[in-house]
């Protein structure tokens, strides 16, 4: 029978006691961690989420009542206990916080009964995560997920502090705006006093923020929530929340530099961890060259080489043809690796199909000094050679290869590269890699649209001395005063230098094939704003998820989420979305199509 804390008041958290409190009586409340009878004495470890302390219960000490209300407790159980803290008689538990104490318990109270839990409350469970988050209530009580939503609520008060110190105000933006359908699909909320009439709720604040820049507000931030209606992976979330600032009157340097200062401050301060000042730079254009990839992990090598002109007229076709169509030959060196196996070869080359090349070509160097290669015998052993030096191989290594457009013969080894690392164990798990990418491309083609996208948003500044190309149409050669923050191979966020010129707006907006009138139509507020007096301006966003889970080496921005959603977007816990009253439909001039309706649909 669960009893009342009947005035009873917790002293402190378990694992907040200490030697120093040695002779003090106090009172504890939490779970039950594990409970040890040993006849005449029973131990039960006390939790909360401050960690453990062991409750000694002695019936000359608890009384019979006492004694005999701790002998039925279960795990999970709640208890308030009181008692003398003490040394502890037997060996010192090295490994806990508490491990030198424990509390010989005076009085018991039991508030809460615990059915048995469908996993184990505790650490390295291998529970399936269906599991886990049906029970997320239960799964937050283990200590490794409260310790991350621990350090995911420091970090928010870091930001905010350091924020507030460097002169920006916290701001709000509306969670019910209008759908401006140019980026990830939207998340839609029907009007019940506008039928017909839908919200969208926010994939980012960033026109608000530029309106608040036309407003004074120089310095802006926010802790943001953001929804995008898009496929799941291990670092994305339907809903998730974003660190969004703008500033007014600055320049890049001024962004990247209060920016950079901002990660140093939380990285020391939450977890001890110094990042290098300054933080280092690479253009776009080096980053896709060198590691195939505009969010490059620069904790390990195998760099991506350049053979376009050691295989020029070589006399193998797949290279020359990619030549000749203005595309390009590169490839890495598997250090070590020239002795691998056909099997895991075959392997790669379906890696490489998988992402869009036609093929993976390869040499094997193997470590008894002797050659072979998927291509050898449309090369002669004088161009092979020169390949080879090329890549400055040597005997045991492995060489693999891409010829394609620039971009797909870059991206393809870059996966590669990335695949390999993690499975020959190269990349340091100890170490935190910032890299600032800078200037990216204006434009990206897309082939499924037929014609080129802003590959930030609209609204990116490119380079002035670019300018020109708009009306040109070589908008691929186009730079953006963009820039992007990434950590170890994964993008944090990024952000751009704002456009407040109107003629430079509309040379964009014409470029990416909008007329005023559609670009009146889908940001008209925005750009009757700017009509009267519009400051100089640019801003960031980085994802607070994402760095929380790279801080405590997460698998899963889900486990840095308190309630997270699984892969298509529904909430095991809570069963959300689910069917809702054909009353509430009614309101909001709603109706859901029957499963016959359906299938004519499709």
């Amino acid at each position: 029978m669960a009893e009342s804390m009947q005035g009873l008041h917790r002293s402190c958290r378990c694992a907040e006691l200490s030697e120093a409190n040695i002779g003090q009586t106090v009172t504890l409340m939490g779970w039950v961690q594990k409970r040890r009878n040993l006849g005449s004495l029973i131990f039960v470890d006390l939790r909360d989420r401050s960690g453990l302390m062991q409750i000694l219960f002695d019936e000359k000490i608890v009384g019979s009542e006492g004694f005999a209300r701790a002998g039925g407790v279960r795990s999970e159980y709640v208890l308030a206990v009181t008692g003398r803290v003490q040394k502890r008689e037997a060996a010192i538990n090295e490994n806990l916080k508490t491990g030198s104490i424990e509390l010989a318990a005076e009085s018991i109270r039991v508030l809460s009964e615990s059915e048995v839990p469908p996993f184990p409350i505790e650490d390295g469970i291998k529970t399936k995560d269906e599991l886990r988050l049906k029970y997320r209530y239960l799964d937050l009580r283990r200590p490794e997920m409260q310790k991350n939503l621990i350090l995911r609520s420091q970090v928010t008060n870091l930001i905010r502090k350091y924020m507030a110190e460097d002169g920006f105000l916290e701001i709000e933006t509306p969670m019910l705006q209008k759908s401006t359908p140019e980026g990830a699909r939207d998340y839609l909320v029907p009007s019940r006093v506008h039928p017909g009439s839908f919200y969208a709720l926010p994939q980012s604040p960033q026109l608000f923020k530029q309106l608040l820049m036309v407003s004074g507000f120089d310095r802006y931030f926010q802790i943001a929530r953001c929804f995008r209606d898009e496929d799941l992976r291990a670092d994305r979330q339907p809903e998730f929340t974003q660190v969004d600032l703008e500033m007014s009157f600055v320049d890049m340097e001024d962004v990247l530099e209060t920016t950079s200062r901002l990660l140093r401050n939380v990285f020391r301060d939450a977890i001890g961890i110094e990042i290098p000042d300054p933080i280092p730079r690479m253009t776009w254009q080096e980053a896709m060259e060198r590691f195939g990839s505009d969010k490059p992990d620069t904790r390990f090598g195998m760099e991506l080489t350049d053979v376009s002109d050691a295989v020029a007229d070589c006399g193998f076709s797949v290279f020359t043809s990619a030549l000749a169509s203005k595309g390009t030959v590169r490839g890495i060196n598997v250090r070590g690796q020239g002795d691998m196996g056909r099997k895991k070869i075959d392997k790669l080359v379906d890696l490489a199909k998988a992402c869009g090349a036609k093929g993976l070509a390869y040499i094997q160097c193997r470590s008894d000094g002797t050659v072979k290669s998927s291509f050898s015998k449309f090369m002669s052993e004088e161009k092979m050679s020169e390949l080879i030096k090329t890549m400055d191989a040597q005997a045991g290594d492995l060489l693999l290869f891409t010829a394609d457009r620039f971009k797909t013969a870059v991206e393809v080894l870059g996966q590669i590269r990335l695949t390999l690392a993690r499975e020959l164990d190269l990349i340091p798990e100890d170490q935190f890699n910032f890299l600032w990418v800078v200037d990216f491309p204006a434009f990206e083609w897309s082939d499924e649209q037929n014609r080129f996208l802003a590959m930030h948003h609209p609204f990116t500044m490119p380079y002035e001395e670019d300018l020109d190309k708009l009306e040109t149409g070589d908008l691929s050669s186009i730079r953006s005063k963009a820039y992007d923050i990434v950590l170890n191979g994964v993008e944090l966020g990024g952000g751009s230098i704002r456009i407040h010129q109107d003629d430079i707006q509309e040379r964009m907006f014409k470029a990416l094939g909008f007329s005023l009138e559609e670009a009146r139509d889908r940001f008209g507020f925005l750009l009757t704003a700017f009509e009267y007096g519009v400051p100089p301006h640019a801003g960031l966003a980085f994802g607070l998820d994402r760095m929380i889970m790279l801080m405590t080496k997460a698998d899963s921005i889900r486990d840095v989420i308190a309630f997270p959603k699984v892969k298509d977007a529904s909430d095991l816990m809570t069963q959300a979305p689910g069917p809702v009253d054909d009353k509430q439909l009614e309101e909001l001039y709603l109706k859901t199509l029957s499963d016959g309706q359906e299938k004519i649909k499709e």
